[in-house]
């Protein structure tokens, strides 16, 4: 998978996961990354669909109607290139934290309802319940920060809660911020998502 990957100057921090939303690059998010940890590695990975010339992590039948088979094939996919970078690179594959914005807040959702040990921790804006009917591993010790729009036209409400309540019921400590700012990803959401990442990775080292 295309991607980037820098070398952060704190070895005990957290690696960082960055996964863009429809239409983006591994560019997109590194800024907001550096903001919220300068000093941790970064992973930042373009997804492998093409959408009308747009990158994305898995294709979707119509706005918001996911392609369920593709999510799942490209969520495994995402998975073992996430366990190869570790070993090319030579980080702690048990403590990355994803953040994910849209389209990559919805892979990073998915690899946490797929795989137990795929993150230690996830920053998502405005993301969706990826798929339904499916038991979740024991999610127990995860922390899960989720910036979502009360008036959101893309991601309903009603989605992030199901989510929320998704993740809590199988044991992730969660922590969910409502804003006004539709389904854009704002300064404020970002500013609170350092805080979130501070008082939860920063604090006991």
């Amino acid at each position: 998978m295309k991607h980037i990957y820098e070398q952060g100057t704190d070895k005990t921090a957290p690696v960082l996961l960055l996964l863009h939303g429809t239409g983006g690059t591994e560019q997109d998010l590194l800024g907001i990354a550096k903001h919220i940890d300068a000093e941790a590695s970064i992973l930042s990975v373009r997804g492998n669909v093409l959408e009308n010339g747009m990158p994305r992590f898995f294709r979707r039948l119509a706005e918001g109607v996911f392609d369920i088979e593709d999510l799942k094939l490209r969520t495994e996919e995402l998975n073992k290139f996430i366990d190869q970078a570790a070993q090319q690179y030579g980080f702690d594959r048990s403590k990355v934290v994803a953040i994910g914005y849209s389209n990559g807040a919805n892979i990073a959702a998915s690899l946490m309802f797929h795989y137990q040990d795929a993150l230690m921790g996830a920053i998502l804006h405005h993301p969706m319940v990826p798929l339904r009917g499916l038991q979740l591993p024991d999610l127990s010790g995860k922390e899960v920060f989720i910036a979502a729009g009360e008036n959101d036209p893309i991601c309903p409400p009603q989605e992030t809660k199901e989510l929320a309540e998704l993740l809590e019921g199988a044991g992730a400590s969660l922590e969910l911020l409502w804003e006004r700012y539709g389904h854009q990803l704002s300064r404020s959401e970002i500013e609170a998502a350092k805080g979130w990442y501070n008082k939860t990775y920063k604090s006991n080292s």
